[in-house]
């Protein structure tokens, strides 16, 4: 069944795309052109449209996705972090996972095409999330000087096993949409002229269930990684440090200018005393 969806009105919103139907939000980040990645205006959009969604008493399921066919979200815009990290672009990432895992009801994520960086890891905190088959997904925080040691990385390991988590952080490769649903990144895959229609099931089924009972569930869910959230606002303010540094600069700056790394210039001998002596 084909629904109509309508602009939700009072949200003059620049690059997301912010839809309600009977008993379903739909928040789309539309900005195909840079494959969907966020800047900090972005971010704080997508907070408004969650805290919209989640106080709704007429929304039962909130689904989030990207504009166009190739890509889901990419993490953060490469422009603006060409030009700097500022703390603009980390204040609100905190704020739209809490939204997400503590609203009383499922986010479920449309992985229509590539989830990359922080777009793998806004799917991933989804309650559920159904990809396309041309999706891709995977980490690239290590190879341009940034990491999420909260949410990224802690619950990934309550995801997909602690090793297969510390594999996609440390080797940054990608995913196949199958590859992501046998390592239970993702819940289903489905052709991508499916996906929208395999959405509106799983959101009518859910529609069609206790919200009481959905709540509670959600809640025990959630209880087993809420220390996380204590975690990420720890976490940001070291992220906030460590891109300050020289080493963060300098694997952003090799990677934006497609420059190969020297493996050792980072690494301090005193983190291996003996190693280095002759």
């Amino acid at each position: 069944m084909a629904y109509t969806w309508e602009k939700v009105p009072g949200f003059n919103f620049t690059d997301l795309l912010y839809e309600k139907r009977p008993g379903v939000a739909k928040i789309t980040i539309n900005r195909p052109e840079a494959f969907n990645a966020f800047t900090s205006h972005t971010g704080k959009e997508l907070a408004e449209a969650f805290e919209d969604a989640g106080g709704d008493d007429h929304v039962g399921v909130v689904v989030i996705t990207g504009a166009g066919k190739k890509a889901f979200c990419t993490g953060g815009d490469a422009k603006e972090a060409e030009a700097g990290y500022s703390s603009e672009m980390l204040k609100h990432t905190p704020k739209v996972h809490a939204l997400i895992r503590e609203m009383p009801k499922p986010v479920i994520a449309a992985v229509n095409g590539f989830a990359i960086g922080g777009g793998q890891v806004l799917q991933q905190i989804c309650d559920l999330s159904i990809a396309s088959e041309t999706a891709q997904l995977g980490q690239a925080g290590p190879m341009v000087g940034s990491y999420d040691a909260a949410f990224g990385a802690a619950y990934l390991t309550r995801v997909v096993g602690e090793k297969k988590a510390r594999e996609i952080w440390y080797l940054c490769r990608r995913y196949t949409a199958r590859e992501a649903l046998e390592m239970g990144l993702v819940n289903a895959v489905v052709p991508p002229d499916k996906l929208e229609e395999e959405v509106d099931k799983w959101c009518d089924e859910i529609l069609a269930k206790s919200p009481g009972a959905i709540k509670g569930l959600k809640a025990a869910f959630n209880l087993m990684s809420a220390e996380i959230r204590g975690l990420e606002i720890l976490s940001f303010d070291g992220l906030w440090r460590y891109y300050a540094t020289e080493e963060a600069k300098y694997y952003k700056q090799s990677f934006w200018e497609k420059k190969k790394t020297d493996p050792l210039k980072y690494r301090k001998k005193e983190m291996f005393p003996g190693i280095y002596e002759e």
